[in-house]
């Protein structure tokens, strides 16, 4: 039996990408095994994002090929798609796989001429009308909670994002096909399924007559099964006053929006090609938050985008300080070639960018201990993720709380209703009710 591993870098839709492959080569008869062990195939799924992310996949890359000579290093995502043929310059790389081909690489590895001149590069063929497969899982992975990838692509044009050229014009899973995948990972015992992809609020866009509200309502009409769903980001401009409502009023739905800001100063949103202002976001997450009591509101936020000022960084600050987040993913701008943004001026010193990124932080802990601390008192429905004593427990409620909690039973992967108790060392401890 051949031994593959993996290494994912990157996104959440990477990491679904790679169970699916991983669930392609299993149907194969291949045995899977931990990247750091003894394989014929390394398989490492790259991430292009910034230039932090490209140097660990190089890195990664390097370590297997040094590790392991006689074994076929393969790489895929984002980075093979937008820069094959920098990594062709790795020496002891094999195959190199484009994103829009990622689908394809067990048959594309197993049909690998030995006497191919190295590497070999798998360009994209035309992703105009390609849809996205279904993936049925025949058992259930690490996670308690599953991952349904419903779109690819985006068409946004922000300006400092390299992600339209890595992953191309959105592509949807068909209706069916996304109901066909929750009803078999549901029978495979999972209790919560979050709907993902890489510009999710676009769903549809190349279907007819569908959109993600669509999908939201034919999904909880067709399959009445004990779960819940979550949806994972939306920007601000896909969040209708009709998906607020299908939320509220649903208790199916997680009470969890991940909208990303970028920046809280209209001047560099006008620069980001973000669309929106600060002021209508403002409204949106205080209406949602008026709307959905105990609702998680989560961002991204970005520093040091060219031109960023002090002012322009305080717009941010105040902004976020004066919206009810439960927490901030801070990252710092970072320049990618092919991108508008990077021939912006003047681009922001690395200690600013840093200094800015601690400012936020130091914010987000303390809107993460405010959050936390307002669920004192609060009945949650957790889904129980992993045991970490005897008869300890952590789970994770519909507004992305992690609550510990104490039963003399098994409950990994079970639904349970819990009430949150005390909070000690910024964590949430509940009892079963």
């Amino acid at each position: 039996m051949k031994k593959i591993a993996f290494y994912t870098l990157g996104c959440k839709v990477n990491q679904v990408e790679t169970e699916q492959l991983k669930e392609e080569f299993i149907r194969r008869s291949y045995e899977i095994v931990e990247f750091r062990d003894k394989a014929d195939i390394y398989l490492i799924n790259t991430c292009t994002v910034t230039h932090v992310s490209d140097r660990k996949s190089r890195a990664i890359i390097r370590r297997a090929v040094r590790s392991h000579p006689q074994a076929l290093v393969a790489v895929t995502g984002c980075m093979a798609q937008v820069a094959s043929k920098e990594l062709a310059g790795i020496e002891g790389i094999d195959l190199i796989v484009s994103n829009l081909d990622k689908e394809n690489i067990a048959d594309i590895i197993e049909a690998l001429d030995p006497e191919q001149e190295k590497p070999v590069i798998i360009e994209p063929l035309s992703d105009k009308d390609r849809k996205l497969r279904p993936v049925l899982y025949s058992h259930q992975h690490e996670r308690t909670r599953a991952f349904v990838k419903i779109q690819d692509g985006c068409e946004s044009g922000c300006s400092y994002c390299i992600v339209p050229r890595a992953r191309g014009p959105v592509r949807s899973k068909l209706p069916e096909h996304v109901l066909q995948e929750i009803e078999q990972l549901l029978s495979l015992g999972y209790r919560e399924i979050v709907l993902t992809g890489i510009h999710t609020g676009f769903y549809g866009k190349d279907l007819d007559n569908w959109d993600l509200l669509s999908l939201f309502n034919k999904i909880l009409a067709e399959n009445k099964a004990q779960y819940r769903l979550r949806l994972s980001s939306v920007e601000p401009l896909e969040v209708s006053p009709e998906l607020i409502d299908l939320v509220s009023s649903n208790s199916r739905i997680c009470r969890h929006f991940h909208i990303p800001l970028q920046s809280g100063s209209n001047r560099i949103l006008k620069d980001m090609n973000r669309r929106y202002s600060r002021e209508y976001y403002y409204d949106l997450l205080q209406g949602i938050a008026a709307q959905i009591p105990g609702v998680a509101l989560t961002t991204d936020v970005m520093v040091g985008f060219p031109g960023e000022d002090d002012k322009d960084f305080q717009d941010s600050y105040d902004l976020i300080d004066s919206l009810p987040f439960m927490d901030l993913h801070v990252f710092p701008y970072s320049r990618r070639p092919g991108t508008r943004a990077a021939s912006m001026e003047p681009q922001v010193l690395p200690q600013k960018k840093q200094a800015r990124s601690q400012q936020l932080i130091q914010l987000a802990r303390q809107k993460h201990s405010n959050f936390i601390t307002s669920q004192v008192g609060q009945e949650l429905t957790l889904l129980v993720e992993k045991q970490i004593g005897e008869e300890d427990y952590i789970g994770l409620s519909d507004n992305y709380i992690e609550v510990n909690f104490q039963s003399p039973h098994d409950l990994r992967g079970e639904l349970v209703r819990v009430r949150v108790e005390e909070i000690n060392d910024n964590r949430a401890t509940g009892r079963l009710f």
